[in-house]
């Protein structure tokens, strides 16, 4: 009768949604988890000024957690904003250390998910919202990893500094700004990017390696723009503006640009080798000895996925052109977006496009690209990062990476911050939703990702080995 009971009792809670193992989680866990609700909640896509709200809020947790008010700014630029707390250490370590995340998030239709994108929701073993995955379950946790430590009575070797952006979707206007008129704030010795790098997961869950990021391509757009009188469509002419613009992309889309390579791109290549299918595995390895090697080019540009690893790439993303159906186009224009190999410069590629699109077609640079180099694979950046990772997953492979796409490291790379992206998402590729519909996290992720981070955290943040 009794086992019955039992049997009775937990079916009830399931059917009222209890999760048995929610109920055991620690003081630092519920505290994080209520940050990355109150986080989702808050609407902090583009154009709707909402950053500033989560930016005071966070601060608001910080320095009721024990944080001086003076250690906590948030600060304002146009509709954003950025949150920057500093966790002091006795100075025994050397200089502060930088973590970043962002606040914002990319714009989520009510009407087109599942779930309110901007309620936490725990099922089926996710979290779904929009910025589960990119990145408030960061925000959430780098804030709740500094609670607990003030808590714990921690004290660094040296300065930790958060630094929580809130226009990286965007513009990276509000970095840009503090590193050109608050650059005390923010500078560092080197960063950790939790908008970054992250486990490789089998779609069994198995954890097959972690990338370590160092570098990121460049972001860059330009537009092409062919001209033309126009003129009456019943009378069509040879230099018609649309066509013009088309035949220059019909050349971009042939031009492949040069092969470059780094300390990363060759390090990746030789860890990841022997994992690969047999065919390209052996152009891995052979690209790594020879980044040289002909053949082993041309098997990695056959995928697509390899092929943005070796060089820069430019590809036609939007189009606009003539002004009525019965007229001769007066302009055609193209959006080209770029994303530039470390160490290309922006200019060259420029030139590059100009040659390819030729002299009847202007190219024009879109805003302000910011190249970076890659970051250099330090020590103690790398064995703090293995230590870490090796303690909740023994012996897999740490890879340093390059990503394909960008965020705000590429400012701190730029200015001279090393930053390595070092988040601990483990998400399957088929369970990956950022920047789509119904985004989800696996709440098992979150609470790693939260343990990781505290290890890590207080591993780089100890006093300098004697």
């Amino acid at each position: 009768m009794r086992l019955s009971r039992r049997l009775f009792a937990a079916a009830l809670l399931l059917c009222l949604g209890f999760d048995a193992v929610a109920g055991q989680r620690t003081a630092h866990e519920r505290k994080a988890r209520e940050l990355f609700a109150k986080a989702i909640s808050i609407p902090t896509s583009a154009g709707l000024g909402k950053v500033p709200e989560l930016a005071e809020y966070l601060a608001g947790e910080l320095r009721a957690g024990g944080f001086p008010a003076a250690d906590v700014q948030v600060l304002r630029l146009g509709e954003t904003a950025a949150l920057v707390a500093r966790y002091r250490g006795d100075g025994s370590g050397g200089r502060p250390i930088l973590l970043l995340s962002h606040l914002d998030v990319v714009t989520a239709k009510r009407e087109d998910w599942q779930r309110d994108p901007y309620t936490l929701v725990e099922e089926n073993g996710f979290f779904y919202g929009r910025g589960t995955l990119d990145v408030k379950q960061s925000v959430a946790g780098l804030t709740a990893v500094f609670l607990r430590l003030k808590a714990e009575g921690f004290v660094p070797g040296r300065d930790l500094i958060l630094y929580f952006s809130g226009d990286e979707e965007t513009t990276g206007e509000i970095t840009r700004h503090v590193l050109e008129n608050h650059r005390a704030l923010v500078d560092a010795e080197y960063a950790l990017n939790s908008d970054g790098g992250g486990a490789s997961v089998a779609e069994d869950g198995r954890v097959l390696g972690y990338m370590l990021q160092t570098a990121e391509k460049a972001y860059a757009s330009f537009e092409l723009t062919a001209r033309n009188p126009g003129g009456h469509s019943s009378v069509p002419r040879a230099d018609n503006a649309i066509y013009e613009l088309a035949a220059a992309l019909s050349r971009l889309r042939a031009h492949a640009f040069p092969v470059m390579w780094n300390d990363s791109t060759l390090a990746y290549y030789r860890a990841t080798a022997s994992a690969a299918d047999a065919a390209l595995g052996q152009a891995m390895a052979a690209f790594a000895a020879n980044p040289q090697d002909a053949a082993a080019i041309a098997a990695l540009e056959a995928d697509p996925a390899q092929a943005a690893r070796i060089r820069t790439t430019c590809v036609a993303t939007m189009l606009r052109g003539g002004h009525a159906e019965n007229a001769l186009p007066q302009s055609a224009t193209a959006t080209v977006n770029c994303r530039i190999f470390p160490g290309h410069a922006v200019d060259e590629v420029k030139a590059t496009l100009q040659r390819v699109a030729g002299r009847d077609v202007e190219v024009a640079t879109i805003g302000t690209p910011f190249p970076a180099p890659a970051s250099p694979l330090r020590a103690d950046v790398l064995e703090a990062v293995t230590t870490t990772v090796h303690s909740l997953y023994p012996g897999i492979p740490i890879l340093p990476a390059q990503s394909a796409g960008a965020s705000d490291a590429i400012f701190f790379r730029a200015a001279g911050i090393p930053t390595y992206g070092t988040g601990l998402s483990v998400v399957k590729e088929s369970d990956e939703f950022s920047h789509g519909l119904d985004e989800r996290l696996p709440v098992a992720s979150f609470y790693e990702d939260l343990e990781y981070w505290h290890r890590l955290v207080k591993r780089v943040a100890g006093p300098a080995p004697k």
